[in-house]
Protein backbone atom coordinates (compact mmCIF):
# COMPACT_ATOMS: atom_id res chain seq x y z
CA UNK A 1 0.00 0.00 0.00
CA UNK A 2 2.99 2.46 1.00
CA UNK A 3 4.56 2.25 -2.37
CA UNK A 4 1.54 2.44 -4.27
CA UNK A 5 1.00 5.42 -2.68
CA UNK A 6 4.15 6.75 -3.14
CA UNK A 7 3.66 6.05 -7.17
CA UNK A 8 0.06 7.97 -6.77
CA UNK A 9 2.24 11.00 -5.51
CA UNK A 10 4.96 10.72 -7.88
CA UNK A 11 2.36 10.85 -10.75
CA UNK A 12 0.10 13.56 -9.34
CA UNK A 13 3.49 15.55 -9.10
CA UNK A 14 4.56 14.67 -12.42
CA UNK A 15 1.27 15.81 -13.81
CA UNK A 16 1.38 19.11 -11.78
CA UNK A 17 4.58 19.77 -12.96
CA UNK A 18 3.42 18.71 -16.48
CA UNK A 19 0.67 21.56 -15.42
CA UNK A 20 2.83 24.04 -14.78
CA UNK A 21 5.05 23.75 -17.73
CA UNK A 22 1.96 24.43 -19.66
CA UNK A 23 1.22 27.18 -17.84
CA UNK A 24 4.47 28.72 -18.35
CA UNK A 25 4.57 28.06 -21.87
CA UNK A 26 0.85 29.67 -22.22
CA UNK A 27 1.87 32.88 -20.61
CA UNK A 28 5.43 33.13 -22.94
CA UNK A 29 3.22 32.41 -25.89
CA UNK A 30 1.38 35.01 -25.02
CA UNK A 31 3.67 37.23 -24.27
CA UNK A 32 5.15 37.09 -27.51
CA UNK A 33 1.90 37.02 -29.78
CA UNK A 34 1.31 40.26 -28.04
CA UNK A 35 4.83 41.74 -29.20
CA UNK A 36 4.02 40.44 -32.47
CA UNK A 37 0.71 42.15 -32.23
CA UNK A 38 2.54 45.37 -30.90
CA UNK A 39 4.59 45.16 -33.85
CA UNK A 40 2.38 44.37 -36.54
CA UNK A 41 -0.27 47.01 -35.43
CA UNK A 42 2.97 49.78 -35.64
CA UNK A 43 1.40 51.90 -37.49
CA UNK A 44 4.29 52.49 -40.91
CA UNK A 45 6.46 55.86 -40.83
CA UNK A 46 6.05 58.21 -42.77
CA UNK A 47 8.63 59.99 -44.42
CA UNK A 48 7.79 63.40 -42.84
CA UNK A 49 7.61 61.40 -39.23
CA UNK A 50 10.98 60.08 -40.56
CA UNK A 51 12.58 63.65 -41.16
CA UNK A 52 11.80 65.06 -38.28
CA UNK A 53 13.14 62.34 -35.86
CA UNK A 54 16.28 63.21 -37.88
CA UNK A 55 16.32 66.72 -37.17
CA UNK A 56 15.29 66.14 -33.46
CA UNK A 57 17.58 62.84 -33.00
CA UNK A 58 20.67 62.82 -35.44
CA UNK A 59 23.68 63.51 -33.12
CA UNK A 60 26.08 65.11 -35.57
CA UNK A 61 23.60 68.36 -35.14
CA UNK A 62 23.89 68.63 -31.35
CA UNK A 63 27.73 68.81 -32.04
CA UNK A 64 26.74 72.37 -34.18
CA UNK A 65 24.23 73.33 -31.17
CA UNK A 66 27.08 72.92 -28.50
CA UNK A 67 29.65 74.92 -30.70
CA UNK A 68 27.19 77.69 -31.01
CA UNK A 69 26.14 77.38 -27.33
CA UNK A 70 29.92 77.79 -26.52
CA UNK A 71 30.54 80.93 -28.96
CA UNK A 72 27.96 82.44 -26.57
CA UNK A 73 29.61 81.79 -23.27
CA UNK A 74 32.75 82.43 -24.35
CA UNK A 75 31.65 86.33 -25.33
CA UNK A 76 30.28 86.85 -21.84
CA UNK A 77 34.13 86.61 -21.16
CA UNK A 78 34.70 89.70 -23.11
CA UNK A 79 33.56 92.30 -20.64
CA UNK A 80 36.65 91.08 -17.94
CA UNK A 81 38.73 93.50 -16.48
CA UNK A 82 42.30 93.23 -17.17
CA UNK A 83 43.48 91.72 -13.30
CA UNK A 84 44.84 93.78 -10.04
CA UNK A 85 48.75 93.58 -9.38
CA UNK A 86 50.48 94.53 -6.38
CA UNK A 87 53.41 94.23 -4.68
CA UNK A 88 55.20 94.90 -1.93
CA UNK A 89 59.16 95.51 -0.79
CA UNK A 90 61.97 97.76 0.46
CA UNK A 91 61.91 101.35 -1.22
CA UNK A 92 64.68 103.39 -1.67
CA UNK A 93 67.06 101.77 1.12
CA UNK A 94 70.25 102.29 1.36
CA UNK A 95 72.99 98.95 1.33
CA UNK A 96 74.45 100.43 4.66
CA UNK A 97 71.85 99.46 7.42
CA UNK A 98 73.29 102.23 9.66
CA UNK A 99 72.14 104.72 7.56
CA UNK A 100 68.64 103.32 7.53
CA UNK A 101 68.36 104.56 11.99
CA UNK A 102 67.91 107.57 12.61
CA UNK A 103 70.46 109.66 14.33
CA UNK A 104 69.29 112.72 16.42
CA UNK A 105 73.00 113.70 17.01
CA UNK A 106 73.23 113.97 12.97
CA UNK A 107 70.20 115.43 12.37
CA UNK A 108 69.63 112.73 10.43
CA UNK A 109 65.45 111.04 10.50
CA UNK A 110 66.95 108.05 8.77
CA UNK A 111 66.73 106.57 5.05
CA UNK A 112 64.27 104.01 3.66
CA UNK A 113 60.65 102.50 3.44
CA UNK A 114 58.70 99.64 3.23
CA UNK A 115 56.39 99.97 -0.12
CA UNK A 116 52.91 98.85 -0.78
CA UNK A 117 51.64 98.81 -4.11
CA UNK A 118 48.46 98.31 -6.30
CA UNK A 119 48.07 98.77 -9.84
CA UNK A 120 44.53 98.43 -11.86
CA UNK A 121 44.20 99.04 -15.62
CA UNK A 122 40.84 99.68 -16.52
CA UNK A 123 39.47 98.19 -19.85
CA UNK A 124 38.21 100.75 -22.77
CA UNK A 125 34.36 100.02 -23.06
CA UNK A 126 34.41 100.31 -26.93
CA UNK A 127 36.71 97.60 -27.35
CA UNK A 128 34.97 95.22 -24.82
CA UNK A 129 31.46 96.05 -26.95
CA UNK A 130 33.50 94.68 -29.86
CA UNK A 131 34.93 92.00 -28.83
CA UNK A 132 31.77 90.72 -28.12
CA UNK A 133 29.85 91.12 -30.89
CA UNK A 134 32.27 89.30 -32.42
CA UNK A 135 32.24 86.39 -30.45
CA UNK A 136 28.37 86.10 -30.20
CA UNK A 137 28.86 86.21 -34.26
CA UNK A 138 30.80 83.59 -34.25
CA UNK A 139 27.75 81.60 -33.32
CA UNK A 140 25.46 82.38 -36.24
CA UNK A 141 28.26 80.94 -38.19
CA UNK A 142 27.68 77.19 -36.52
CA UNK A 143 24.05 77.58 -36.44
CA UNK A 144 24.10 78.18 -40.22
CA UNK A 145 26.38 75.28 -40.59
CA UNK A 146 24.16 73.04 -38.66
CA UNK A 147 21.63 73.73 -41.11
CA UNK A 148 23.91 72.85 -44.25
CA UNK A 149 24.77 69.37 -42.29
CA UNK A 150 20.94 68.61 -41.44
CA UNK A 151 20.10 69.66 -45.36
CA UNK A 152 22.50 66.52 -46.05
CA UNK A 153 21.33 64.02 -42.99
CA UNK A 154 17.28 65.06 -44.89
CA UNK A 155 18.38 64.41 -48.36
CA UNK A 156 20.37 60.89 -47.55
CA UNK A 157 17.04 60.00 -45.61
CA UNK A 158 14.94 61.02 -48.59
CA UNK A 159 16.86 59.33 -50.68
CA UNK A 160 17.13 55.70 -48.81
CA UNK A 161 12.69 56.17 -48.25
CA UNK A 162 12.43 56.32 -52.01
CA UNK A 163 14.61 53.36 -52.62
CA UNK A 164 12.76 51.41 -49.70
CA UNK A 165 9.52 51.98 -51.71
CA UNK A 166 10.72 51.44 -55.04
CA UNK A 167 11.97 48.06 -53.29
CA UNK A 168 8.85 47.23 -52.23
CA UNK A 169 6.99 47.95 -55.20
CA UNK A 170 9.62 45.57 -57.08
CA UNK A 171 8.82 43.17 -54.80
CA UNK A 172 5.20 43.18 -55.70
CA UNK A 173 5.87 42.48 -59.15
CA UNK A 174 8.19 39.75 -58.31
CA UNK A 175 5.78 38.23 -56.73
CA UNK A 176 3.47 38.75 -59.03
CA UNK A 177 5.87 37.08 -61.81
CA UNK A 178 6.42 34.04 -59.22
CA UNK A 179 2.56 33.11 -59.63
CA UNK A 180 2.53 33.79 -63.17
CA UNK A 181 5.37 31.57 -63.77
CA UNK A 182 4.58 28.91 -60.94
CA UNK A 183 1.01 28.73 -63.12
CA UNK A 184 2.86 28.45 -66.47
CA UNK A 185 5.33 25.79 -65.15
CA UNK A 186 2.36 23.57 -63.34
CA UNK A 187 0.18 23.75 -66.29
CA UNK A 188 3.39 22.56 -68.81
CA UNK A 189 3.90 20.00 -66.77
CA UNK A 190 0.14 18.77 -67.07
CA UNK A 191 -0.30 18.91 -70.63
CA UNK A 192 3.01 17.43 -71.12
CA UNK A 193 1.64 14.01 -69.61
CA UNK A 194 -1.12 14.33 -71.16
CA UNK A 195 -0.17 14.81 -74.38
CA UNK A 196 -2.02 18.08 -75.01
CA UNK A 197 1.40 20.57 -75.16
CA UNK A 198 4.85 20.69 -76.17
CA UNK A 199 8.03 21.03 -73.44
CA UNK A 200 9.75 23.75 -75.66
CA UNK A 201 9.37 26.86 -72.95
CA UNK A 202 9.04 24.83 -69.85
CA UNK A 203 12.72 25.41 -68.70
CA UNK A 204 12.79 28.70 -69.94
CA UNK A 205 10.39 29.22 -67.35
CA UNK A 206 11.62 27.40 -64.84
CA UNK A 207 15.29 29.18 -65.28
CA UNK A 208 13.09 32.42 -65.01
CA UNK A 209 11.53 31.43 -61.75
CA UNK A 210 15.09 30.93 -60.06
CA UNK A 211 16.50 34.35 -61.40
CA UNK A 212 12.97 36.03 -60.01
CA UNK A 213 14.07 34.17 -56.77
CA UNK A 214 17.39 35.55 -57.03
CA UNK A 215 16.38 38.50 -57.59
CA UNK A 216 13.84 38.62 -54.66
CA UNK A 217 16.95 37.82 -52.49
CA UNK A 218 18.87 40.98 -53.64
CA UNK A 219 15.68 43.20 -52.99
CA UNK A 220 15.65 42.05 -49.42
CA UNK A 221 19.43 42.31 -49.15
CA UNK A 222 18.69 46.11 -50.61
CA UNK A 223 15.88 46.41 -48.00
CA UNK A 224 17.80 45.65 -44.64
CA UNK A 225 20.34 48.19 -45.64
CA UNK A 226 17.54 51.02 -46.51
CA UNK A 227 16.28 50.08 -42.91
CA UNK A 228 19.84 50.08 -41.26
CA UNK A 229 20.54 53.46 -42.95
CA UNK A 230 17.37 55.14 -41.54
CA UNK A 231 17.54 53.54 -37.58
CA UNK A 232 21.30 55.14 -38.26
CA UNK A 233 19.73 58.54 -38.80
CA UNK A 234 17.39 58.34 -36.36
CA UNK A 235 19.88 57.36 -33.94
CA UNK A 236 18.15 54.14 -33.18
CA UNK A 237 19.86 50.36 -33.49
CA UNK A 238 20.02 49.21 -36.63
CA UNK A 239 18.21 46.18 -36.28
CA UNK A 240 15.09 48.06 -35.32
CA UNK A 241 12.55 46.59 -37.30
CA UNK A 242 9.90 49.28 -38.61
CA UNK A 243 7.98 49.89 -41.92
CA UNK A 244 7.40 52.88 -44.22
CA UNK A 245 4.18 54.41 -45.73
CA UNK A 246 4.80 53.93 -49.69
CA UNK A 247 2.95 56.78 -50.33
CA UNK A 248 4.87 59.10 -52.34
CA UNK A 249 4.62 62.74 -54.38
CA UNK A 250 6.50 63.97 -57.25
CA UNK A 251 6.33 67.79 -56.71
CA UNK A 252 6.44 70.57 -59.42
CA UNK A 253 9.17 73.06 -59.19
CA UNK A 254 8.52 76.64 -61.16
CA UNK A 255 11.99 77.93 -63.13
CA UNK A 256 11.87 80.32 -60.57
CA UNK A 257 14.12 77.79 -58.61
CA UNK A 258 17.24 78.75 -61.13
CA UNK A 259 17.37 82.82 -60.14
CA UNK A 260 20.55 83.42 -58.34
CA UNK A 261 18.29 85.63 -55.41
CA UNK A 262 15.80 82.87 -54.82
CA UNK A 263 19.22 80.53 -54.16
CA UNK A 264 20.90 83.07 -52.20
CA UNK A 265 18.00 83.49 -49.74
CA UNK A 266 17.55 79.76 -49.39
CA UNK A 267 20.84 77.98 -48.98
CA UNK A 268 22.56 77.82 -45.50
CA UNK A 269 25.79 77.36 -47.32
CA UNK A 270 25.78 80.61 -48.70
CA UNK A 271 24.34 82.38 -45.47
CA UNK A 272 27.04 80.29 -43.90
CA UNK A 273 29.55 82.28 -45.93
CA UNK A 274 27.73 85.56 -45.27
CA UNK A 275 27.80 85.17 -41.60
CA UNK A 276 31.41 84.23 -41.94
CA UNK A 277 31.44 87.78 -43.88
CA UNK A 278 30.20 89.49 -41.23
CA UNK A 279 32.19 87.55 -38.54
CA UNK A 280 35.19 89.06 -40.24
CA UNK A 281 33.44 92.78 -40.07
CA UNK A 282 33.28 92.49 -36.63
CA UNK A 283 36.20 91.21 -35.77
CA UNK A 284 38.28 93.83 -37.91
CA UNK A 285 36.23 96.20 -35.67
CA UNK A 286 37.73 94.26 -32.66
CA UNK A 287 41.18 94.40 -33.83
CA UNK A 288 41.21 97.98 -34.56
CA UNK A 289 39.13 98.60 -31.26
CA UNK A 290 42.55 97.17 -30.12
CA UNK A 291 44.59 100.71 -31.21
CA UNK A 292 42.41 102.64 -28.84
CA UNK A 293 44.27 103.75 -25.19
CA UNK A 294 43.21 101.93 -22.33
CA UNK A 295 43.61 104.30 -18.58
CA UNK A 296 44.68 102.85 -15.27
CA UNK A 297 45.67 104.15 -11.62
CA UNK A 298 48.52 102.94 -9.42
CA UNK A 299 48.57 103.31 -5.72
CA UNK A 300 51.59 103.47 -3.81
CA UNK A 301 51.88 102.96 0.21
CA UNK A 302 55.53 104.18 1.79
CA UNK A 303 56.21 103.49 5.76
CA UNK A 304 59.77 105.07 6.55
CA UNK A 305 61.78 102.36 8.62
CA UNK A 306 62.87 104.92 11.02
CA UNK A 307 61.69 108.53 11.63
CA UNK A 308 60.77 109.07 8.44
CA UNK A 309 56.90 109.93 7.76
CA UNK A 310 54.71 107.74 5.72
CA UNK A 311 53.82 108.82 2.07
CA UNK A 312 51.77 107.95 -0.50
CA UNK A 313 51.85 108.14 -4.83
CA UNK A 314 48.92 108.44 -6.82
CA UNK A 315 49.72 108.04 -10.43
CA UNK A 316 47.43 107.92 -13.51
CA UNK A 317 48.44 105.32 -16.39
CA UNK A 318 47.65 105.44 -19.99
CA UNK A 319 48.83 103.21 -22.73
CA UNK A 320 49.23 103.81 -26.54
CA UNK A 321 48.62 101.15 -28.79
CA UNK A 322 48.68 103.51 -31.53
CA UNK A 323 51.95 103.97 -31.16
CA UNK A 324 53.53 102.84 -34.87
CA UNK A 325 55.35 99.78 -33.78
CA UNK A 326 52.77 98.34 -31.45
CA UNK A 327 49.97 98.39 -33.40
CA UNK A 328 51.38 96.99 -36.95
CA UNK A 329 50.08 92.82 -35.80
CA UNK A 330 46.64 94.76 -35.84
CA UNK A 331 46.70 96.56 -38.51
CA UNK A 332 47.69 93.64 -40.77
CA UNK A 333 45.38 91.73 -38.86
CA UNK A 334 42.38 93.95 -39.72
CA UNK A 335 43.76 94.00 -43.78
CA UNK A 336 43.81 90.49 -43.88
CA UNK A 337 40.33 90.01 -43.11
CA UNK A 338 39.10 92.67 -45.75
CA UNK A 339 40.76 90.11 -48.43
CA UNK A 340 39.46 87.13 -46.44
CA UNK A 341 35.93 88.65 -47.12
CA UNK A 342 36.75 89.09 -50.65
CA UNK A 343 37.34 85.08 -50.64
CA UNK A 344 34.10 84.41 -49.25
CA UNK A 345 32.42 86.64 -51.96
CA UNK A 346 34.03 84.99 -54.50
CA UNK A 347 33.32 81.91 -53.16
CA UNK A 348 29.39 82.37 -53.35
CA UNK A 349 29.90 83.49 -56.35
CA UNK A 350 31.07 80.13 -57.47
CA UNK A 351 28.45 78.40 -55.10
CA UNK A 352 25.48 80.01 -56.81
CA UNK A 353 26.56 79.53 -60.03
CA UNK A 354 26.57 75.78 -59.36
CA UNK A 355 23.55 75.36 -57.75
CA UNK A 356 21.68 77.22 -60.26
CA UNK A 357 23.02 75.21 -63.15
CA UNK A 358 22.67 71.89 -61.26
CA UNK A 359 18.96 72.86 -60.27
CA UNK A 360 18.20 73.64 -63.90
CA UNK A 361 19.47 70.09 -65.19
CA UNK A 362 17.80 68.44 -62.64
CA UNK A 363 14.20 70.72 -63.17
CA UNK A 364 14.63 69.72 -67.32
CA UNK A 365 15.52 65.79 -66.82
CA UNK A 366 12.80 65.38 -63.79
CA UNK A 367 10.51 66.59 -66.30
CA UNK A 368 11.71 64.26 -69.26
CA UNK A 369 11.13 61.76 -66.27
CA UNK A 370 7.38 62.66 -66.35
CA UNK A 371 6.81 62.63 -69.78
CA UNK A 372 8.75 59.15 -69.79
CA UNK A 373 6.43 57.52 -66.41
CA UNK A 374 3.05 59.31 -68.44
CA UNK A 375 3.67 57.25 -71.40
CA UNK A 376 4.79 54.08 -69.43
CA UNK A 377 1.51 54.55 -67.02
CA UNK A 378 -0.76 55.24 -70.07
CA UNK A 379 -0.17 53.12 -72.95
CA UNK A 380 3.27 51.23 -72.70
CA UNK A 381 2.50 48.75 -69.46
CA UNK A 382 -1.45 48.74 -70.12
CA UNK A 383 -0.90 47.63 -73.76
CA UNK A 384 1.42 45.21 -72.45
CA UNK A 385 -0.89 43.97 -69.74
CA UNK A 386 -3.35 43.40 -72.23
CA UNK A 387 -1.52 41.10 -74.91
CA UNK A 388 -0.49 38.58 -71.82
CA UNK A 389 -4.16 38.39 -70.15
CA UNK A 390 -4.80 38.07 -74.26
CA UNK A 391 -2.14 35.76 -74.68
CA UNK A 392 -2.97 33.84 -71.34
CA UNK A 393 -6.66 33.63 -72.78
CA UNK A 394 -5.47 31.94 -75.43
CA UNK A 395 -3.24 29.59 -73.95
CA UNK A 396 -6.00 28.45 -71.17
CA UNK A 397 -8.46 27.76 -74.67
CA UNK A 398 -5.30 25.47 -76.53
CA UNK A 399 -5.32 28.60 -78.99
CA UNK A 400 -1.51 29.50 -77.81
CA UNK A 401 1.37 27.86 -77.00
CA UNK A 402 3.80 28.67 -73.77
CA UNK A 403 6.45 30.25 -75.00
CA UNK A 404 4.59 32.43 -76.54
CA UNK A 405 2.42 33.02 -73.18
CA UNK A 406 6.15 33.25 -71.94
CA UNK A 407 7.28 35.96 -74.27
CA UNK A 408 4.63 38.34 -73.05
CA UNK A 409 4.65 37.68 -69.77
CA UNK A 410 8.90 38.82 -70.05
CA UNK A 411 8.16 41.71 -71.65
CA UNK A 412 5.45 42.98 -69.31
CA UNK A 413 7.96 42.08 -66.24
CA UNK A 414 10.69 43.82 -68.05
CA UNK A 415 8.88 47.12 -68.57
CA UNK A 416 7.06 47.04 -65.15
CA UNK A 417 10.89 47.19 -63.53
CA UNK A 418 12.43 49.66 -66.02
CA UNK A 419 9.20 51.80 -65.11
CA UNK A 420 10.00 51.33 -61.51
CA UNK A 421 13.51 52.55 -62.40
CA UNK A 422 12.22 55.47 -64.12
CA UNK A 423 10.04 56.01 -61.24
CA UNK A 424 13.03 55.82 -58.81
CA UNK A 425 15.01 58.17 -60.79
CA UNK A 426 12.42 60.26 -60.35
CA UNK A 427 12.26 60.42 -57.17
CA UNK A 428 16.03 60.86 -56.45
CA UNK A 429 16.00 63.98 -58.62
CA UNK A 430 13.04 65.53 -56.84
CA UNK A 431 15.38 64.55 -53.61
CA UNK A 432 18.12 65.87 -55.46
CA UNK A 433 16.37 69.35 -56.14
CA UNK A 434 14.86 69.90 -52.47
CA UNK A 435 18.42 69.25 -51.33
CA UNK A 436 19.94 71.93 -53.80
CA UNK A 437 16.76 74.49 -53.04
CA UNK A 438 17.11 73.11 -49.24
CA UNK A 439 13.23 71.90 -48.85
CA UNK A 440 12.18 69.97 -46.26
Amino acid sequence: MYWKQNISQLKYAKHCDKKDSMFKRCIITGIMAGWAMALSAQSPMTLQEILTTVESKNPGLKMYEAEARAFNEAAKGAYSWMPPEAGAGLFMTPYDTKEIKANPMMHSEGMGFFMVSAQQMFPNRKKQNAEAAWMRSMSTVETERRKVALNELLYTAKKSYYEWVILLKKQAVLDEGSHILDFMIKSAEIRYKNGLGRISAYYKAKAALANIDNMKLMVESELRQKRIMLNSLMYRKADTEFSIDTVYDLKEFSPAIMDSAYLAARRSDIQALQRNMEVNNLQRTAELAKLKPEFGIRYDHMIGLAAQPAQFTVMGMVKFPLAKWSSKMNKAKAESLVWQNESLRSQQQMILNEAAGMAGSARAELETKRKQMRLYETQIVPALRKNFQTMQLGYEQNTEELFELFDAWEALNMTQLEYLDQLKAALLLQAELEKILEIK
